[in-house]
């Protein structure tokens, strides 16, 4: 009985936290703090349980992420359950879920408090560029699947949602400095300030560099790498309009340096700035909550020849409407226009803009079952502008004048059978568009006049693959073991499967004006099925656990005439099929310590020449060590690569990942 009052009141709570949190911005420290877990607005707009979520979701928290040692997001991610991490390099790294990760992955939505960071012009995410500091993320939200109904474009693979403190809510105040081995150092320093009652204010700023991994291969050459280095600032103002209205404007900046692998498996010597400003509205009207925001992100980026300038403008407008206690209804609207120059042959500019209505509607029908359904359309219309270069095989811009039409689809049921027992199905139908790069910003011509010689273009008549999943998922809680398990079956199918350039096969025959070129090709289709398990759970003496592994199978399957291997999209052959993850930590008074391994099986990865190459199945080991004194001061010891001094994680003929060691220390006021 007793424990069924508290059941009913947390429930009433976290009713009432809805209710207020839609009248402003969302308070995830007070919700955190009442029902003793991580909370999301992510998937519905409503506050809900990590656990409730229709969709496949795990919260990474403030706390997870100040144990776990790393300097970096994709480490941290990586020790999550079905996260594929590819390394090539100390300061690049890919990620992917559930298999089907690759070099200048683009499968992955990124956001940052709702804004996009991967960079769009290839659909790709460079996590160095990232303008965030680990200490000020409250939460990072990792979404599992194709979800364009309810994140938005290029969530195919899964969505990574980045949450940082709340100005308005969280005082964030810390300076920290790290050294190590490998030649690594960095300092961040992060600052709230209150402007009055009504406004308040987070400042960042970050530096960072580290020498590059030992390169033990001679056909890499020095020109072709960088150590690692980045330059990063962010603000965060919050003004409270009304008691019902609240306007917040970010902004960002961010210059970076690091060894970055190509789409076509070579390294390059890559440089990047990006800078970003971002206007958001919340009001609580008579019609529902309103939120409407508009943002502009700025890209320059050099890997020779290459030179992109990326510019995305996005606007869009979203009521979250509740009827009565059971219905949350989500009716959106945004508009996207994207634009990038072509290179290395330039003289042209490639967009596209976008219109995309939605709806989502969540029906709880009784304290056990809740259902979820999403729509979302998009209406992509493309254009190019601009001069092009004698031998181009398509050489008039209205070969660009064309729409892509596709529809999203989300739907998700959470059954409460028991107190302890949750089952959860979904489905989804989400969209991978063509990127620009894909579409015809990559102009890459011969010395020679044609139609001697072969080319390197885009191609605006590629459509985008569609990626459809089914899931079924089932926890267990067990508190008179203080654990948790979980089961999850899931199998998806890409049809259209986006081919990469192959240096193997002509796509374009030369004619007696233009040259033969390469290019971008739809060549198939791709099933994946797996299995997912999992547990986590705390001891007594102040320990904590968690394990987890990951099965996948996939099979390509391609239409007549094309290889997956020859064309850069083997996942079959490239994609491990194990990933495991087992953590244990302790934390006594001032005292707190944790060690990850994470074991992955053997997988093939591309050479330079774009042939298979196998890479052993590994395992790693990285732990923390931390002192935290009562006036905020934190000591800390970390370690990364901890098995072997150097070893293969991502490449064989690639460079490999070395041992470091690093020491922090941390003020918090």
């Amino acid at each position: 009985m007793k424990k069924q009052i508290l059941l009913a009141g947390a429930a009433a709570g976290l009713a009432l936290a809805a209710t207020a949190a839609q009248a402003q911005s969302i308070d995830y420290g007070s919700l955190e703090q009442l029902f003793n877990e991580p909370v999301t607005t992510s998937a519905t707009g409503s506050p809900q349980r990590s656990t409730e979520a229709p969709v496949d979701m795990t919260i990474i928290s403030a706390a997870d992420i100040k144990r776990s040692g790393a300097t970096d997001i994709p480490t941290i991610l990586s020790r999550v359950a079905g996260v594929d991490i590819l390394p090539f390099a100390a300061g690049a790294s890919e990620i992917s879920v559930r298999g089907y990760n690759q070099s200048r992955s683009p499968r992955m939505l990124v956001l940052i408090n709702g804004r996009q960071v991967y960079l769009d012009h290839f659909g790709y995410t460079d996590w160095h560029t990232l303008p965030v500091a680990l200490e000020e993320i409250r939460q990072i939200e990792l979404v599992r699947g194709p979800n364009s109904a309810l994140f938005g474009f290029n969530a195919v693979s899964g969505v990574v949602n980045i949450i940082t403190y709340n100005p308005k809510f969280d005082a964030t105040d810390v300076v920290s400095v790290q050294a190590g081995n490998l030649g690594y150092s960095a300092a961040t320093v992060v600052k709230t300030l209150k402007l009055g009652d009504k406004i308040a204010v987070r400042v960042s700023a970050g530096t960072d560099k580290q020498d590059e991994w030992a390169n033990t291969n001679p056909a890499i050459t020095a020109a072709q790498l960088s150590d690692p280095w980045g330059v990063r600032a962010a603000l965060d103002a919050v003004a409270e309009l009304s008691p019902k209205a609240d306007l917040r404007v970010e902004a960002s900046w961010s210059n970076s340096g690091q060894s970055e692998m190509l789409s076509g498996y070579t390294y390059a010597r890559h440089r990047v700035q990006t800078s970003s400003g971002k206007v958001s509205l919340d009001a609580d009207t008579g019609f529902g909550t309103i939120q409407a925001q508009a943002y502009v992100n700025k890209l320059d980026s050099r890997a020779t020849p290459l030179h992109y300038q990326n510019t995305i403008a996005v606007a869009k407008v979203q009521d979250l409407i509740k009827i009565g206690t059971a219905h949350t209804l989500r009716l959106g609207l945004e508009y996207r226009d994207n634009k990038v120059n072509t290179t290395p042959v330039e003289g042209a500019e490639v967009g596209y803009s976008v219109w995309a209505p939605s709806v989502m509607w969540n029906w709880v029908i009784n304290p056990k079952v809740s259902v979820t359904s999403a729509v979302r359309f998009d209406s992509l219309t493309l254009r190019r502008s601009g001069t092009f270069p004698a031998g181009m095989p398509r050489n008039r811009n209205s070969d660009w004048d064309r729409s892509i039409e596709e529809v999203s689809l989300n739907l998700g049921a959470v059954f409460a059978a028991t107190d302890r027992d949750t089952f959860r199905a979904t489905y989804a139908r989400g969209v991978q568009a063509p990127t620009l790069v894909e579409l015809g910003s990559r102009q890459v011509f011969p010395t020679t006049a044609p139609p001697v010689g072969v080319a390197t273009v885009g191609n605006p008549t590629l459509q985008p693959a569609i990626v459809t999943s089914y899931e079924l998922t089932y926890e267990r809680a067990l508190p008179e073991l203080n654990a948790r398990i979980g089961v999850k079956a899931f199998a998806q199918r890409t049809e259209d499967v986006k081919s990469g350039v192959s240096k193997f096969q002509i796509d374009v025959p030369a004619t007696a004006t233009t040259y033969a070129a390469l290019t971008y090709l739809n060549i198939g289709d791709s099933e994946m099925k797996g299995v997912e398990l999992s547990a986590s759970g705390q001891l007594q003496a102040g320990f904590r656990w968690s394990a987890d592994t990951t099965y996948t199978d996939i099979t390509d399957t391609p239409v007549a005439g094309y290889s997956p291997v020859r064309r850069l999209v083997a996942f079959g052959d490239t994609s491990p099929k194990y990933r495991s993850n087992l953590a244990l930590g302790w934390t006594h008074g001032s005292w707190t310590a944790d060690g990850y391994l994470h074991r992955v099986s053997k997988f093939n990865s591309y050479t330079s020449n774009q042939t298979l190459e196998p890479v052993k199945g590994y395992t790693t080991l990285a732990g923390r060590v931390a002192y935290e004194r009562a006036d905020g001061v934190t000591v800390s010891l970390s370690g990364q690569n901890l098995l072997r001094e150097r070893q293969v994680l991502a490449k064989t003929t690639g460079l490999q990942s070395e041992r470091r060691i690093l020491l922090s220390v941390s003020k918090t006021w």
